[in-house]
Formats: C-alpha cells, sequence, structure tokens
C-alpha cells in the first residue's frame, strides 16, 4: 500500500475513478488514525500511549492497486470539500433504483 500525501491522494484517486468508470469498482475506506504501526498486544503492560492530533486514515483500493493517506485535523476541512467535489464529479455512473419492483412486492403481500 502507498502512503501518499493528501493532494497526491485525491490525484490518484480520480485516476482510480477514470480507470473503474465502465467495468469495475472503487472500495474507499475511512477510519480514524492514532499513529500506531504495531498492533497493541493483548496481554502485559501497555505503555502510556497519547496520540498527539486526531488523524483519519483514507484507503482506496480496486482491487488491483491500492492507495491511501492520512489527514491531520488541522486540514481536514480543506480535504474534505476537495474530497466531496471529487466523489460528486465521479459518481454520475450510477444506475438508479427500479421503483416498480418495490410497489410490485408490497401490492403481492396485502
Amino acid at each position: 500500500m502507498v502512503l501518499l500525501e493528501s493532494e497526491q491522494f485525491l490525484t490518484e484517486l480520480t485516476r482510480l475513478f477514470q480507470k473503474c468508470r465502465l467495468s469495475g469498482s472503487v472500495f474507499i475506506n475511512l477510519k480514524k488514525y492514532d499513529g500506531r504501526t504495531k498492533p497493541i498486544p493483548r496481554k502485559g503492560s501497555v505503555e502510556g500511549f497519547e496520540p498527539s492530533d486526531n488523524k483519519c486514515l483514507l484507503r482506496a483500493t480496486d482491487g488491483k492497486k491500492k492507495i491511501s493517506t492520512v489527514v491531520s485535523s488541522k486540514e481536514v476541512n480543506k480535504f474534505q470539500m476537495a474530497y466531496s467535489k471529487l466523489l460528486r464529479a465521479n459518481m454520475d455512473g450510477l444506475k438508479k433504483r427500479d421503483r416498480k419492483s418495490k410497489s410490485k412486492k408490497s401490492k403481492a403481500a396485502q
């Protein structure tokens, strides 16, 4: 997995969306990141690890290529605005839901 800066992550995410536009999927994960690179042991003493600030870890993959970035709390507003614009621009190929099948099921149940 490649850890990128925020701007590079957005450009690579745009490339992933373009590559998977006709066929394929892009999976995006978002989770809290405390800066640890090793897992916490189950037993034994746990030393006091205090993260300096809250961070978010974003990962994206198309099944073949994986990219990730860490966004600090200071730059989260700027990143969120750019990220939302990118998602709006690239989510135009979604299929609309068929509402007729839902109404037929409700009539059959009555």
